[in-house]
């Protein structure tokens, strides 16, 4: 997507030209030269040993397994999941009927074939998900990108028939996103003209798309301005069952503040929210919105973290008291996860000391007040909706732990009976690890709980080999999960495995997140780092069997990692990450995170980056564990840039590394399942060799 140049935050004086500028060239011929020489270099190191290949067929057996659990998303009364396999490398996506759904082995029907469609198109098509007007109708909006990128082409697709619909909506390749208004009219955020994007290469403008007319008739019914922030201006739609609907328009003029407007007849109007908020849902005729901040309003005030309501109706009418109502207040160490709902409940997840809970809520007429009930969902778990019917009372959740495989339960919303559904076979012999949680002070005093899964029994000698992984940031919160490959390529080898839920997350709501954020983010660093202590102190492991692994935010956590405590690790594996700190605001989407990093405008910002940068606090002399950094081509989020970067100047250093790049997959480790497993058996070949060895 094109970006207007002088819209780009000023590139910093650092005062010696960059050397490795043209490895940001992301199709540069040069710069894939230089990544197909690494890759190679890299691959020759790794798959010399002779465990590689037993590894990756573990590792693709688990990736693929037909046993999987689909995960079950509601449409136009069926079952609809996405499905990769040996068959279908791109994937099919492919719908059954909700009572075939629960059986041991449903009949599925395909709706679109990708490796198909690919082939007739000679196109490198990847999956990005279907909206459809509303879950009852049989119309979606189908996206599709050319080999995973962000950038996607959407097209309308009609599920009755199972086929793109002719002479239907078709949206060429951009960053983009659409809600249906109606059957026949769609409104679309895109680069409706060339260089009309944010600073970070998102769309600020609303269009409305009447079907049969062409993209030139489009008609503005919303614009922001090119130096909004976040990813771009969205619109929004919600129905609920009594036949109400609220089209919404979120503007981000920051990275974590969005102003949201309801579209009327007379056009957008803005609602009284706070800018801290995001809208959640429709239910009977309320609008549900999640809270960041404090609100006070209608002589009530309501505590950041917070679910709360208010009447449609009202907000259409132009009213600027509102009334809200509250839903949810968290608890102390609590966190609102997820809202969704069926016909008669909010369904709602929630995190307890970083424990997975679920609730229903009914709204009680008599009163207007909520009753709420917990679901008996596994303890110890984490909890996710992967499905809601708002027109009827079926939802599906899934419960995932370190040591116990996932699981699919299935709700009756209106009597709350729960029942699993499908339930994974175990990927790994877990009977010999046991799960703690634990706790580290940081420097300031702040308790930084973390799980550590070990070994039954295990010997505190110094001696155990440790992968430790944290995230820190953008409000995510790290939760418990199972990982087939982490199990059978790691703890079956005896390593332990290692969760710190450092500040900049999400686990305890907006204060932990808003603890780290800009000059405050050293508080993220000195977090993981206390805990990686904290293992040493205790004699769990030692530098030299202790490994840090870590994606994106958390790759940028790994080059901090590196550049600051290389006595502590052994093993750093960098994935996807930022590490270029004072150029992030010219790479790819970084213009959108400063509200997250800070900004080099800012003088004192910029001195704190410099400061963290990895990539400019790289020094000659220090003896530095040899790291593996990957990326991928297609990354149009946070970019192969940063990688590639960072690996050059260790190159020039002299500074051993290992470094790949996979070719397609966008921010992630692959397109399909042969990348991941190629991926993952790439970094648990690398982390045998250097902490298990």
């Amino acid at each position: 997507m094109a970006v207007r140049e002088d819209s780009r935050p000023p590139a910093p004086a650092t005062g010696n030209a960059d050397p490795f500028l043209w490895l940001e060239e992301m199709e540069g011929a040069r710069a894939l030269a230089w990544v197909k020489s690494e890759n190679a270099k890299t691959l020759g190191v790794v798959q010399r040993d002779p465990r590689f290949a037993a590894l990756y067929v573990d590792a693709y057996e688990i990736a693929s397994a037909q046993d999987r659990i689909p995960s079950p998303s509601l449409l136009h009364g069926a079952v609809y999941n996405f499905w990769q396999d040996d068959e279908h490398v791109r994937g099919v996506w492919r719908y059954t009927s909700i009572a075939g759904y629960v059986q041991s082995s449903p009949a599925w029907t395909t709706a679109l074939d990708l490796d198909a469609l690919a082939t007739s198109e000679h196109a490198n098509w990847v999956w990005k998900g279907a909206d459809c007007v509303d879950p009852q109708q049989d119309r979606c909006m189908v996206s599709l990108s050319d080999g995973g990128e962000d950038a996607v082409t959407i097209r309308e697709f009609d599920l009755t028939s199972n086929r793109f619909v002719a002479d239907g909506f078709v949206l060429p390749r951009g960053k983009q996103s659409t809600a249906w208004e109606g059957r026949d009219a769609l409104l679309v955020a895109r680069e409706w003209s060339q260089g009309e994007v944010t600073v970070s290469g998102y769309p600020y403008v609303v269009k409305r798309l009447r079907r049969g007319e062409p993209l030139s008739a489009a008609v503005e019914v919303f614009r922001g301005e090119g130096s909004d922030g976040g990813y771009g201006v969205e619109p929004i739609a919600f129905h609920d069952a009594e036949g109400h609907t609220a089209i919404l328009i979120s503007r981000p003029i920051s990275t974590f503040e969005a102003e949201t407007y309801l579209l009327t007849p007379n056009g957008a109007r803005k609602l009284p929210v706070p800018l801290k908020s995001q809208p959640a849902g429709l239910f009977n005729g309320c609008l549900f919105f999640t809270l960041q901040e404090d609100w006070q309003a209608a002589n009530a005030e309501f505590p950041r973290g917070a679910l709360v309501s208010f009447d449609l109706a009202a907000a259409q009418a132009g009213s600027e008291h509102l009334a809200p109502s509250l839903v949810y207040a968290p608890g102390p160490r609590e966190t609102l996860d997820a809202v969704s709902q069926t016909r008669n409940r909010l369904l709602l997840t929630t995190y307890e000391n970083v424990r997975g809970r679920a609730w229903t809520y009914a709204l009680q007429p008599e009163d207007g007040r909520w009753r709420k009930e917990r679901l008996a969902v596994p303890d110890e778990s984490s909890i996710s909706i992967e499905g809601a019917d708002p027109f009827g009372n079926v939802a599906y959740l899934s419960a995932t732990s370190f040591l116990t495989p996932p699981s699919v339960w299935e709700l009756n919303a209106q009597t709350g009976v729960l029942r699993v559904v499908k339930a994974s076979p175990a990927r790994f012999d877990a009977s010999r690890d046991v799960v703690e949680q634990r706790e580290a002070r940081s420097t300031d005093g702040t308790r930084i709980p973390y799980f550590i899964v070990h070994p039954k029994g295990m010997e505190l000698d110094s001696n155990n080999p440790t992968l430790l992984t944290a995230y820190g940031g953008f409000d995510l919160s790290m939760t418990p999960y199972y990982d087939g490959i982490l199990g059978k390529l790691w703890l079956e080898r005896g390593g332990v495995f290692v969760l710190a839920n450092i500040r900049g997350g999400g686990e305890f709501g907006p204060d932990w997140h808003e603890a780290g954020l800009t000059t405050y983010r050293h508080r993220i660093y000195d977090d993981f780092t206390a805990v990686a202590r904290d293992l040493i102190e205790r004699k769990v492991t030692s530098p030299r069997r202790l490994g840090i692994q870590g994606g994106s935010n958390g790759g940028l956590l790994m080059g901090v990692a590196f550049t600051q405590h290389p006595e502590l690790w052994n093993a750093v594996d960098v994935q996807i990450p930022l590490l270029d700190m004072l150029r992030f605001e010219q790479i790819q989407a970084g213009a959108s995170w400063t509200g997250e990093f800070g900004s080099v405008s800012n003088p004192e910002q910029r001195a704190f980056l410099a400061s963290i940068s990895p990539y400019h606090n790289l020094k000659e002399g220090v003896r530095y564990p040899e790291p593996l950094i990957w990326t991928t081509t297609k990354d149009d989020r946070v970019g192969p840039q940063h990688a590639r970067k960072f690996a050059a100047k260790l190159a020039a250093m002299h500074i051993p590394y290992l470094f790949y790049e996979v070719t397609e997959g966008g921010h992630g480790a692959g397109a399909n399942l042969r990348e991941l497993a190629l991926t993952s058996t790439l970094e648990m070949m690398y982390l045998i060799q250097k902490l298990i060895d």
